[in-house]
């Protein structure tokens, strides 16, 4: 008789993503094939149910700009959201890269515009509401 020994492995981040956005989706969707290990956990903010009250956000909080929980429960905001997920999935090279100073900084900026901007990029303004409201200073970005 064959037995085989079942692992459950933890995530090492879990990653909070609008799964409405197309731009989130195809980031997502690579993640999840390089996560091999299975050491992202995905949530998506769009889905029917999901409630962010246990998270102390808002959903428009959420949808400001990426939001992440890492191993400890720590919430994770912008950028350092996208450093965690690619370790995870084994591209620390390229985390150590972003970490640099002026690297860091570009990032920052390019990110805090891209999120503020998205809806618009990617055709999804409502109800005259092209961009989401300004990020919540509460959780800092690392």
């Amino acid at each position: 008789m064959t037995t085989s020994k079942l692992t459950h492995r933890v995530p090492t981040v879990e990653v909070f993503y609008d799964g409405d956005c197309p731009l989130c989706r195809r980031e997502i969707d690579m993640l999840r094939r390089w996560d091999k290990k299975s050491r992202i956990l995905f949530t998506n903010i769009a889905a029917e149910g999901f409630d962010p009250a246990p998270l102390q956000r808002t959903h428009d909080q959420l949808m400001a700009q990426i939001h992440g929980r890492n191993a400890s429960g720590e919430l994770i905001v912008g950028v350092e959201v996208f450093r965690q997920l690619y370790q995870a999935v084994g591209l620390g090279w390229l985390v150590w890269v972003t970490r640099l100073p002026v690297i860091r900084q570009i990032l920052d900026v390019f990110y805090r515009l891209f999120a503020r901007y998205r809806l618009r990029l990617t055709g999804r303004c409502d109800a005259g509401r092209c961009s989401v409201p300004p990020a919540s200073p509460s959780v800092p970005s690392r």
